[in-house]
């Protein structure tokens, strides 16, 4: 699976962004997805998953309630909604997808479950 992940650029504090992952050449049916990000000088952490169902999501506490996300009917696209953005959202974000979902309503938090990475897209936020 080939991810490529979109929708980054330069927004002012309080603006808001979509971020997509398209998967070439094969569908994301049933598979679990999930974004991570990496700010200047920090480590890669979890920021949102959506279950291969699509029924099921899970945020990380420091988006909560700022982000949504989603996938398509078709399921070849995923998409994270980030509103009211702040400057610490700023980072590269990476969409991952994992294969091997306990179920079709899992959803995977952790990086080292994920199997295949898309290049990241850059998010800046100014203050």
């Amino acid at each position: 699976v080939q991810l490529q992940a979109s929708g980054g650029g330069l927004v002012q504090a309080g603006g808001s962004l979509r971020l997509s992952c398209a998967a070439s050449g094969r569908t994301f049916s049933g598979y679990a997805v999930a974004w991570f990000r990496q700010g200047p000088g920090k480590e890669r952490e979890f920021v949102a998953t959506i279950s291969g169902s699509g029924i099921r999501t899970y945020f990380a506490d420091s988006v909560k309630g700022r982000s949504t996300i989603s996938r398509d009917n078709s399921k070849t696209t995923v998409y994270l909604q980030m509103n009211s953005l702040k400057p610490e959202d700023t980072a590269v974000y990476y969409c991952a997808v994992d294969t091997r979902p306990a179920h079709s309503h899992a959803l995977v938090t952790v990086s080292d479950a994920m199997d295949y990475w898309g290049k990241g897209t850059q998010v800046t936020v100014s203050s």
